[in-house]
């Protein structure tokens, strides 16, 4: 049953976001979010306890991204980790310009293009260990054990400089602090685990940097007083959760989506076209949008989105799955179509806190699910699909496991 409660401005009960997916089809977003971009306005429903505006048309979604009157500061100082002096670090994901921009420039040559790139032999070294475990050990395995979380965990742990000992820790922590049904006062103590673990981790590396980006933001930013060391750990607490998080849900469940389109997962063992493997992911990221609450903004005045009048202090959520699923957007939507151009789906945001990982994101992708498809090509599910177990009470939508075999 979908949960709901009631709001002073709607006359029905109100949906809770993130809403759940028919178990029939739980790669595909609730059937309710295309009812929502065909009504006039904005749709009311439950987010994190309160009444707030979902914004479901992709036209809608990104015109309110780039609107410069509703805020990203909309995380609660109560799960924020203070510091000794009662101040409260900066997250340079949930603040606006120009400190967002001040902050993010300190990160941008890690997450560029060419960087990415150039972990290519590293990132498929990665792969290749996984898979070859996989294949030693024989069917059947958990996907989502054995190769979907490990393989961005070690990677964003490689760019980070975190020891590849401590991934579990992080593991555990961002599973609590993402979960919508954890209390302000366990996200608090998951988040501020984390940020205490990465500031002794800026310590060291203020004094034994090496190549890795908390290296350069201790010794370029910290030791120079451009940055505190407080808001240098939050920064790379959120990297670390994100950065392992959101490509292992997206490797994971892109895998169901493959096996469950034969024509395209052999098609994607069998190619050595960069372009076409690079398209797949994209329209991979339309189709299943992990991302499916979390993008929330606080409307700074009174405005109108979508024809519908926001007040002051109002929330709204981006629904990026509906967006995405959006027919003003690409024809045919509930169709998984590599062929088709998906430049501009809004499944790493859009704007400028559109996400600073996605170059990366990219090309772990593209590695994985291509060498996915070449050394195990008959790969499939070793569970019915209303058996699996989805991550639907995280911000995050994922797999907590995926029986496989092959």
């Amino acid at each position: 049953m979908i949960p709901t409660t009631s709001d002073a401005k709607s006359e029905t009960p109100l949906l809770v976001i993130p809403a759940e997916r028919a178990a029939s089809c739980p790669l595909h977003p609730p059937a309710e979010f295309a009812k929502w971009r065909e009504e006039p306005g904005l749709r009311r429903a439950m987010y994190q306890g309160q009444p707030t505006w979902v914004v479901s048309r992709y036209h809608d979604i990104r015109a309110a991204l780039v609107d410069p009157r509703l805020s990203a500061e909309t995380i609660p100082a109560s799960i924020m980790p203070a510091t000794a002096d009662g101040e409260t670090p900066a997250m340079f994901a949930r603040i606006d310009d120009p400190e967002h921009h001040r902050l993010r420039r300190m990160m941008t040559r890690d997450f560029t293009f060419r960087r990415a790139d150039s972990m290519r032999p590293q990132i498929q070294g990665i792969v290749d260990r996984y898979l070859d475990e996989m294949i030693d050990n024989g069917p059947p395995s958990d996907l989502v054990r054995d190769f979907a979380l490990p393989v961005p965990s070690l990677v964003i742990a490689l760019l980070l400089g975190v020891p590849s000992d401590d991934l579990e820790y992080f593991h555990r922590n961002t599973t609590v602090s993402l979960d919508t049904r954890s209390s302000d006062e366990q996200k608090a103590q998951a988040f501020g685990a984390m940020c205490t673990y990465i500031r002794e981790l800026v310590d060291l590396k203020e004094h034994n940097p090496g190549d890795d980006l908390m290296s350069r933001l201790a010794t370029e930013y910290v030791a120079t007083g451009q940055l505190t060391r407080e808001t240098a750990a939050v920064t790379g607490a959120i990297m670390m959760q994100a950065g392992h998080e959101t490509t292992a849900n997206m490797i994971a469940l892109g895998a169901v989506a493959l096996v469950q389109h034969r024509d395209v997962f052999e098609r994607l063992g069998q190619t050595d076209d960069q372009a076409v493997i690079a398209n797949a992911v994209e329209e991979l990221m339309r189709y299943l949008t992990i991302v499916h609450s979390q993008v929330d903004r606080l409307a700074s005045e009174d405005l109108t989105i979508g024809g519908q009048l926001v007040h002051a202090g109002d929330l709204l959520v981006m629904n990026l799955p509906a967006g995405n699923w959006d027919p003003d957007f690409v024809d045919d939507p509930e169709t998984l179509d590599i062929d088709r151009n998906t430049r501009g789906h809004v499944g790493f945001g859009y704007g400028v806190h559109q996400c600073i990982g996605q170059n990366l994101a990219r090309v772990e992708m593209q590695i994985a699910f291509a060498t996915l498809a070449r050394r195990l090509p008959g790969l499939r599910l070793n569970a019915a699909l209303d058996m699996l177990q989805f991550k639907g009470e995280s911000g995050i939508y994922g797999m907590k496991e995926l029986p496989v075999t092959w």
